[in-house]
């Protein structure tokens, strides 16, 4: 197999019906670093979204225990991208999700946000430091994904395209994004977290690395410095550096998950889906946390 026979795979085939093969291909074979780190911007991006970040402040489960969330909240998704939305692992991860978002008092707005950040930052993320861009069957499947994701999770008026999704994510951003101190908090312990994966004395190092690569608007919302442009050019320059060698590398023949990650550090002897994420309360009259979504064969058969 050489380096682009993968993309030529992926553009003959049906983005609409095939977008959970070519989701996977993409997440555990062509990008899975890039979209791993695009995941965690995407996440990282809905803290300054005052509503989101002070619910998240207010749990007490990111500022305090930041490595657990980041492990369940990778995990759950993973267990979707893995074994398919109609497996007994994925439903069982979506119902988890469920569950945990009905013990919170949610708008569909802010559901349906969050939602549109994982499908626009991994496009923006590859664009600019992956080997390659995103091909238009990439952004066709990379949306109807999470537009299925959606739709199980009980999302309202979820985008329909691509471009859709973008041109939510950028008019919600716009009007919604502002200072808070829940916010605040809670992107202080993730940019920690973050830190804490690497030696002590590179703390410093990796944290304003992560802040260089973040927009104005970011930085503006959680009121962080400005970077030193010499830092920005330097983080962003190294970045587009790994693409140019990873561009040179063999294609990935064995699918790489999420779980596999380092960054991945609550489960050294391993983990039930069932038992991730936190089980809060139900709010009253939220329900059960079922998916409302049937399931038939369609989607576990071309998870196999």
């Amino acid at each position: 197999m050489k380096r682009y026979d993968r993309l030529k795979e992926i553009r003959g085939m049906d983005p609409e019906r095939d977008f959970f093969k070519i989701y996977r291909m993409m997440a555990t074979l062509e990008f899975p670093w890039d979209i791993t780190r695009a995941l965690e911007l995407a996440l990282y991006r809905t803290y300054a979204v005052p509503s989101i970040g002070r619910l998240l402040a207010g749990t007490g489960e990111f500022p305090d225990r930041t490595q657990k969330r980041y492990d369940d909240t990778a995990l759950l998704l993973d267990a979707v991208v893995e074994h398919g939305f109609d497996s007994e692992s994925g439903r069982t991860a979506i119902r988890r999700i469920n569950q945990m978002h009905r013990s919170y008092d949610i708008s569909n707005d802010d559901m349906r946000y969050v939602l549109c950040t994982f499908v626009v930052i991994p496009g923006r993320w590859v664009d600019a430091y992956g080997w390659r861009r995103f091909s238009g069957h990439e952004r066709h499947a990379i949306a109807a994904y999470y537009r299925t994701l959606g739709k199980h999770m009980g999302i309202q008026d979820i985008p329909g395209s691509y471009a859709e999704f973008e041109r939510c994510l950028d008019a919600y951003e716009a009007e919604h994004f502002g200072w808070d101190e829940g916010g605040r908090r809670v992107s202080d312990a993730t940019l920690d977290l973050m830190a804490s994966w690497y030696p002590r004395p590179l703390a410093p190092l990796v944290r304003g690395a992560s802040r260089a690569l973040l927009d104005d608007s970011l930085l503006q919302a959680f009121r962080y410095e400005q970077p030193h442009p010499a830092a920005r050019a330097l983080v962003r320059g190294a970045l587009r550096a790994r693409a140019k060698a990873v561009r040179l590398l063999p294609p990935r023949r064995v699918p790489h998950f999420v779980r596999q990650n380092p960054e991945i550090k609550g489960y050294p002897n391993g983990y039930a889906v069932a038992e991730l994420g936190t089980f809060p309360a139900a709010r009253r009259g939220a329900g059960p946390g079922s998916c409302p979504v049937p399931h038939g064969r369609a989607v576990s058969d071309a998870a196999e």
